[in-house]
This record gives C-alpha cells, sequence and structure tokens, in this order.
C-alpha cells in the first residue's frame, strides 16, 4: 500500500495523557449532568468525542475518570478495540478516588436530601482507600486516579493554599496496591502539601499543578515523576481576578519546572473545555517556552514513557504500531501546523485522507473526516 502524501509532514500519532471523553463543558456547571442527562446520551456523547479525538491525530489517550458514566470509558476503550467505533487507544482510570466533601463531591446546590451519587468514589481511611484501588481494577481501571487536592472551588483565594486531602502515608498505601496489580498511579494535585503527597508517596503523574513551587518541582525532578500541566482549562476559563492570577501561577510553575528539567507530557483535560480543541494545549506550552519540537516530543516519545509504551506508540520505527498522522506545514517551525490535520491512519488503518480520491487507495477502511 502506497499513500502518496506529497509535501506534508509525517508525524507519529498523538497521544494525550489526560482527557474525559465522557464529559461536557455544560456538564460543570448548573446543573448536575446527572439531573438532566441519561447515562445512555453521555455514552453517545462520548463516543461521538472519541471520534472527533481520532479525527484530529490523537491516536492514544489516557482518560483520568469517567465523571459519573459508570463503566462508560471501560465500555469505550473496549468498543475501540474491538473495532466497533473508531477513536484512540484508550488506558482509563475508571471511577477515580476522593474523599467526602473533597474534589468531585456533588455539586454543593443540590439537596443533600437526594442522595445523589458523587462523581468520584469517596473513600475516608486507608482501608477504604486500599479497597477502591482493587474494586476498580475488578471493573477495568488501567490506571488508578486520585486527587490529592480539592479543584478551583476549595483553593484559599488570599493565599493560593489548595485543600489537601491525602498524606504522604495515604499515597504510599495506594502506590503499593496499586502496584500489587501493575497498575500506575496519577495524581491530581495543584500544588501545597497535597502534591508533595503524590510525589513523595510515589505517585507516577502529577496532573495540573498550576500551584507548584520551587521545593514541588525540586521534588519532581528528583523522583522522576512526570509532569501532566493540563493548561489550556484553566487558560480558556479565567473570568475572575482569581482566575488570572490562578493561571499566572500556572505559567510561572511551568516554565520553571521547564527550566528545571521536570518531564513534561502532553494532556489537555479536555472535556472540561469543548472536544476537538485538544491541539491548543500544543500553544500554550510553545509560548511559555518550549520548542516545537519539545511540545511534539511531550505528546509523542515522553507520553508514550509515561504510558510505559514506550516503541510501541509516539514513534515511527520497525515494531511499533502504525500509528502515523500527516499535516500541511511544518509543526517544527509553526506550531500552529499541528492542527492542520489531513490524514491519520492508527494500527495501518486509514481514518482520515483529506486526499483520498486523488491518492486512489480505494480499498482502505476510513471513517470520513466531516
Amino acid at each position: 500500500m502506497v499513500v502518496d502524501l506529497g509535501d506534508r509532514t509525517l508525524l507519529p500519532g498523538l497521544i494525550d495523557c489526560h482527557t474525559h471523553m465522557l464529559l461536557r463543558p455544560e456538564d460543570q456547571v448548573w446543573p448536575p449532568a446527572i439531573l438532566f442527562k441519561t447515562q445512555v446520551y453521555r455514552m453517545i456523547e462520548g463516543v461521538a468525542a472519541a471520534a472527533r479525538a481520532l479525527e484530529i491525530g490523537i491516536t492514544s489517550q489516557r482518560d483520568t475518570d469517567n465523571e459519573q458514566v459508570w463503566h462508560g470509558d471501560t465500555a469505550l476503550r473496549d468498543a475501540i478495540a474491538a473495532g466497533t467505533v473508531p477513536g484512540p487507544r484508550m488506558w482509563v482510570a475508571t471511577d477515580a478516588i476522593s474523599i467526602t466533601g473533597g474534589d468531585m463531591r456533588i455539586d454543593d446546590k443540590v439537596n443533600p436530601e437526594l442522595n445523589l451519587p458523587d462523581v468520584a468514589a469517596m473513600a475516608d481511611s486507608r482501608d477504604a482507600y486500599i479497597g477502591e484501588v482493587r474494586r476498580q481494577v475488578k471493573i477495568g481501571a488501567d490506571w488508578i486516579k486520585i486527587y490529592c487536592t480539592s479543584t478551583r472551588k476549595d483553593v484559599e483565594p488570599e493565599t493560593m493554599e489548595p485543600l489537601h486531602q491525602f498524606d504522604i502515608e495515604d499515597v504510599r498505601a495506594i502506590v503499593k496496591e496499586a502496584k500489587r496489580f501493575r497498575r500506575d498511579v496519577a495524581a491530581h494535585a495543584y500544588g501545597g502539601h497535597g502534591a508533595q503527597a503524590a510525589i513523595h508517596g510515589g505517585v507516577r503523574t502529577l496532573e495540573h499543578g498550576p500551584l507548584l513551587l520551587e521545593e514541588d518541582l525540586q521534588a519532581m525532578l528528583q523522583a522522576g515523576t512526570y509532569w501532566v500541566p493540563t493548561m489550556q482549562t484553566y487558560y480558556k476559563r479565567q473570568n475572575t481576578d482569581f482566575e488570572k492570577r490562578f493561571v499566572k501561577r500556572h505559567e510561572g510553575a511551568f516554565k520553571r519546572g521547564l527550566e528545571l528539567g521536570v518531564r513534561i507530557a502532553f494532556g489537555t483535560d479536555i472535556g472540561s473545555f469543548p472536544h476537538g480543541e485538544q491541539l491548543d494545549e500544543f500553544d500554550l506550552m510553545v509560548e511559555y517556552g518550549m520548542t516545537p519540537l519539545q511540545a511534539i516530543r511531550s505528546a509523542t516519545t515522553v507520553a508514550a514513557e509515561v504510558l510505559r509504551q514506550d516503541g510501541k506508540i509516539g514513534c515511527l520505527r520497525t515494531g511499533a504500531y502504525a500509528d502515523l498522522i500527516a499535516v500541511d506545514g511544518d509543526p517544527l517551525q509553526n506550531i500552529v501546523d499541528l492542527k492542520a490535520t489531513c490524514f491519520v491512519m492508527k494500527e495501518g488503518k486509514v481514518h482520515r485522507d483529506d486526499d483520498l480520491v486523488t491518492n486512489d487507495v480505494k480499498d482502505l477502511a476510513w471513517v470520513p473526516a466531516r
């Protein structure tokens, strides 16, 4: 099979290390999604989101909790793997683990007498954390996700101190139990005590990290913790003075982490902003100091390391999956050219070819781009 891509730039398929295929922006505002969307409807949204991700060149991704669509992420992962629906290959974190009253709690405006379930699994003791790890492995988790700090609404606005949710020994216990099942742990952590607990507790990746300080970054460097910064999700949602200061802190942490040599992997937190806008993350990474090549590597070779898939994805080499994309222009000169996707192949199957007719490759299975 020969596909003539002309003078386009050929790259490995991209890897997004932080996604939410079953989330849409409106699900994060009042009223909670559980009150106005069925699980079936949200699953259909997830199928559409996965197809869109593949269309723009993301051929692998880690989904970092199912956002209250229980078993939806494992079902989507398995349906994609079986070829039932198109999408990136997925590693999923199922329900994730938080604490009662912490991040992922059901909206505070909801009448508590309704006893609506929270958005993540809530656990409040070390034994309960270990039990959750086991339960989530049982239902199909590839990764264990924990919320070491809460979210922006629980950040003290003056000191910018996030609400921490796990201590170092809690995280160590979770990591140890996950390791028993050959699973890694990803930690949502903004900074402060929660970030230190995540790093010293042995998680593989720290997610977000907008409020990380010098000592946190140094600790990550020493521990070899990967950082998935997900900056666009906050950049796109800065309407108050607090949110603007929050984004500025994120920028500073990223620049310093880059200077120190912290291992940074590409991740978007897509779902918190519209599906299809994932590649905007590259814009900020380059604006904040990465070279285009570093940014591309964050979504290829580095991301593959995070997923322990080195040599299989994120590369062009013998023995790797045939995940290839082509773009118009040269993203090494202008990172924005990564958004000019015109060709996507996953495992040797063409899912997008904007020149299908002129290439006369009529025998290839293909999912239309539009």
